[in-house]
């Protein structure tokens, strides 16, 4: 068990890099060894007898699965379903939607890039309109976010496209108050939790909103490839992006939007298997279960942040408030996107610092986002903030 919330040491249960000081768990994750190891051993016994494993010994693998996740983010497993990835999951919502010109879809200017392409694609195939809520940074109170977001509500609103955790400026999202007032005002609600199991505490069947989308490969940390999509009781006649063998299998054997998601073709299903293990191993070695990893990585978060604020004086995008376990904060200069920024680079190669620097258009800025998980340390981010105080010099 972990004893100090701090430990370097904690890095060795990953198999990151140790000239590297990784900072960057919020863009793909990172998976411990002994979760691999699970996976390695379901890899195994699959491929003993794949078709005893597929047919048989991973149906209930698979159920457990389903089951303990949906009792971790307190879901419907009757409405849960598995993906790849949360993208995934919003593409499959999107497009089973019957949409035209007489409709809109809400997003704001801080969703998720793979996700607002995947609406403007339902748009130009549709004839719908999107509509952009801009939030206002830096944001100090949580009304700022409601006001932008409802004043781009009309009788058109079809879809709301909200964020748990926005993932170029790290802000945590009212998300709880976004859904439930669009939900009341008639407007469907597709919660982008992509950062949300073993980020925050998510309660879906409290929620109420008609499909939350999130990965597990993320905070959770199980392999890569791992995400669920929850899809709400009146809405489940949806189907799948992938039309296969449930589409004619008869109902006896489970209900259509079970069987039509849980099998859409050959694959690898040893990520979501690992859900269990993930859950009870990361559980195990953190003093406080879960809550206390999400609340460790929430106070190393932050007081990375007053480090480099004062150290550095990088301006952050909002107050400590909305910060989760990421953090961002503004870099002088113009972005450079779509290119890799030069800082970015730099960090890595020069100083074997693993941390994203982005340029995002919508804001025309380039942000530096942290992330804090059990692996991480407050003399990584000292270090950061060091060589950021060199690297940005003018």
């Amino acid at each position: 068990m972990i004893s100090d919330p701090y430990d370097a040491s904690n890095r060795s249960l990953w198999g990151l890099r140790t000239e590297i000081d990784f900072l960057n768990h919020g863009s793909f994750g990172a998976c411990p060894k002994a979760v691999l190891n699970r996976q390695m051993e379901l890899r195994e016994t699959m491929e003993m007898d794949p078709v005893e494993f597929i047919d048989n010994v991973g149906r209930e693998l698979w159920a457990e699965a389903l089951n303990r996740l949906s009792d971790f983010i307190n879901a419907d497993p009757a409405g849960m379903a598995f993906v790849t990835n949360a993208t995934t999951g919003v593409n499959t919502v999107l497009r089973s939607l019957k949409l035209d010109s007489s409709d809109k879809i809400l997003v704001t200017d801080t969703t998720y890039q793979a996700c607002r392409n995947a609406v403007d694609d339902v748009v130009q195939r549709s004839g719908c309109e999107v509509t952009v809520a801009r939030i206002p940074l830096p944001l100090d109170d949580e009304e700022e976010i409601v006001e932008a977001v409802l004043s781009m509500v009309d009788g058109r609103t079809r879809l709301a496209l909200i964020d748990t955790v926005s993932s170029p400026t790290g802000i945590r999202m009212p998300f709880e108050r976004l859904v439930r007032d669009l939900q009341n005002l008639g407007i469907d609600v597709l919660l982008d939790a992509a950062h949300g199991p073993g980020l925050l505490p998510l309660d879906i069947n409290v929620l109420g909103a008609a499909y939350v989308t999130g990965n597990c490969h993320k905070w959770l940390c199980t392999p890569k490839g791992s995400a669920f999509l929850h899809v709400r009781e009146d809405k489940r006649s949806m189907r799948p992006l992938v039309i296969s063998h449930g589409a004619t299998l008869p109902e006896s054997m489970g209900s259509r939007f079970r069987l039509e998601f849980d099998w859409t073709g050959t694959l690898d299903p040893t990520p979501w298997m690992c859900i269990p293990a993930a859950i009870d191993y990361l559980a195990s070695i953190s003093p406080g279960g879960w809550k206390g990893i999400m609340e460790r990585n929430r106070n190393l978060a932050l007081r990375a942040r007053s480090h480099i604020i004062s150290e550095v004086g990088l301006e952050p995008l909002c107050s400590e408030d909305f910060v989760t376990s990421m953090a961002a904060f503004i870099i002088p200069g113009s972005p450079f996107f779509p290119d890799v920024d030069p800082l970015h680079t730099r960090l890595l190669e020069k100083h074997g610092i693993q941390v994203p620097v982005l340029g995002w258009p919508p804001h025309n800025q380039r942000y530096l986002r942290i992330s804090a998980h059990l692996y991480n340390s407050i003399n990584q981010y000292e270090r950061l903030a060091e060589v950021l105080k060199s690297e940005l010099r003018p």
